[in-house]
C-alpha cells in the first residue's frame, strides 16, 4: 500500500559516506588504547569510550543501515544489489556498537564477547564474499580488515582467564582497528570525492 501512495526517484547518493566515518573513527578511538594503552583505562576514561562507541560506530552505522533497507525495500531509491550487504554490515554492527560502548561505559566482564566474536567473524567473512564477488575490492578489503578484528577479538575476550593470550590479542586488535580504521576514512573520502567532485577513487 506504501508503495502505491509514496514514489521516489532513484537515487545515486547512499548514505555509506555515514557508515564509514563513524565506524573508522570509532576504531581510531579504540585502536589507540587497545595497542598502546592510551589512555590508561579508568572509570572515567571507559565512561568516555563508551559514549563515543555508542554515538559513532554505533548510531551512524545504524542509521546508514536502516537508511539503506528503507531505499532498497520500502521506496526502491537504491537498486545496487551489493547495497544490500552494505545494509546489512552497517545495521548489525551498528547495533552491536550500541552494546560494545555501552558495556565499555558500564566496565562489563569482557568474556561476554566470545559468542559475539564468533557471529561477527561470520558477517565480516560473508562480507569478503560478497563484495569480492560483485568485483568491489576496496569494499572486499575492508571486510577482510573486519575478519581480522573479530579473529582478534576472540582472543582479546578471553583475558580474565587467559591473561598473557588475551593481552596479545587485544594489542592485535588495536592493530587491525587503527589499520582497518585508516582503510574507512580512505573510503568516506572516496566516496565524497567521487560523489561531489567525480574523482573516480578506487571505491
Amino acid at each position: 500500500m506504501l508503495a502505491s501512495v509514496v514514489s521516489l526517484p532513484a537515487s545515486a547518493f547512499p548514505p555509506l559516506a555515514v557508515g564509514f566515518m563513524g565506524l573508522g573513527t570509532g576504531y581510531l578511538i579504540y585502536g589507540l588504547q587497545e595497542l598502546f594503552g592510551y589512555p590508561r583505562r579508568s572509570v572515567a576514561v571507559d565512561f568516555g569510550t563508551g559514549m563515543w562507541g555508542i554515538w559513532l560506530p554505533g548510531f551512524m552505522q545504524l542509521f546508514s543501515g536502516v537508511y539503506l533497507f528503507a531505499g532498497l525495500d520500502l521506496f526502491h531509491t537504491f537498486t545496487d544489489k551489493g547495497l544490500y550487504m552494505a545494509a546489512l554490515a552497517f545495521t548489525a554492527y551498528g547495533i552491536h556498537w550500541f552494546a560494545i560502548g555501552w558495556n565499555r561505559l558500564r566496565e562489563a566482564d569482557v568474556r561476554t564477547n566470545v559468542g559475539m566474536t564468533i557471529g561477527y567473524f561470520a558477517i565480516s567473512l560473508l562480507g569478503v564474499i560478497a563484495f569480492f564477488g560483485a568485483h568491489d575490492q576496496p569494499v572486499g578489503g575492508l571486510f577482510i580488515g573486519l575478519t581480522c578484528v573479530y579473529g582478534a577479538d576472540f582472543f582479546a575476550s578471553m583475558k580474565p582467564d587467559l591473561p598473557r593470550v588475551g593481552a596479545a590479542g587485544e594489542r592485535l586488535l588495536g592493530f587491525f582497528h587503527l589499520c582497518t580504521g585508516g582503510w574507512l576514512l580512505y573510503l568516506m573520502f572516496a566516496t565524497v570525492l567521487n560523489f561531489v567532485l567525480g574523482w573516480g577513487l578506487p571505491l
